[in-house]
């Protein structure tokens, strides 16, 4: 469980009589974690109406230069992306201010009123049923870690023998999902059909298939200097953060 420093208690303080009227905090990263994010930004707004947090998501090239310029925090949606954007934007994150802050677990999501059943993992191995995986994003390599969990080859076989599309991020992977040549099963983190509960039921993945990633949370070096950002770090690593990320699928 995260714990904020002792000191928190005074730079809230500090900010709060020192703060500009006014002050915009600039927030980047992933579409996966977004509508938690957007939800904590909102709630901090409320409790700070002189402070906007704008939340940005998306792929990284679409708010890399905006990020460059402007960020105060930076999130992502596993370690190995956070670790890309360390080597993309070399110099922006403060790395020491990185720190795990939140869990999902990857599930199956199956169309509303689940045509085929579908019921655990080992059903996506059956002869004709067509799954979609993201091969990018946050879940670099998930689908495989998953099938391999438990040092079956053969389930790696069936698996990708069943696999009729890859996408390069999750986005894309909705746009497939609602369109003509859907599949019929779609392995992604949990958090992708709470936010869509019309386009998708869940179904679990088991507890011998079942894997976490993270979202890590992290401060920019423009972002450490401003008591405003390090007040929203705190926040969303908190009680009252834990309880939104918590509404949206996430645990600590």
């Amino acid at each position: 469980m995260y714990r904020a420093p002792y000191l928190v208690a005074l730079v809230s303080l500090l900010w709060t009589l020192g703060a500009s009227a006014g002050e915009v905090l600039h927030v980047y990263g992933p579409g996966g974690p977004f509508p938690a994010m957007q939800a904590a930004a909102e709630a901090f707004h409320q409790a700070h109406p002189d402070v906007e947090v704008q939340v940005v998501a998306g792929p990284l090239p679409k708010w890399r230069e905006q990020a460059l310029d402007n960020a105060d925090l930076i999130y992502s949606g596993s370690e190995n992306m956070m670790t890309d954007f360390l080597t993309n934007m070399p110099g922006l994150v403060d790395e020491k201010s990185i720190i795990p802050a939140y869990l999902r677990p990857a599930a199956i999501l199956v169309h509303p009123g689940n045509p085929l059943k579908i019921r655990d993992f080992e059903d996506l191995l059956k002869p004709g049923v067509s799954v979609m995986v993201v091969q990018g994003a946050g879940q670099t390599g998930l689908w495989e870690d998953i099938a391999g969990k438990n040092g079956n080859l053969d389930t790696l076989r069936k698996l990708r023998a069943n696999i009729v599309y890859y996408a390069p991020n999750s986005a894309d992977a909705l746009q497939r999902w609602t369109g003509k040549d859907a599949p019929d099963a779609w392995i992604i983190y949990n958090i992708w059909q709470i936010a869509h509960p019309k386009v998708a039921e869940i179904v679990p993945l088991g507890p011998r298939h079942v894997l976490y990633r993270d979202m890590d949370l992290s401060l920019t070096r423009r972002g450490q200097a401003k008591p405003a950002a390090r007040e929203f770090y705190h926040f969303v690593l908190g009680p009252q953060g834990k309880a939104i990320f918590t509404r949206f699928g996430w645990r600590d």
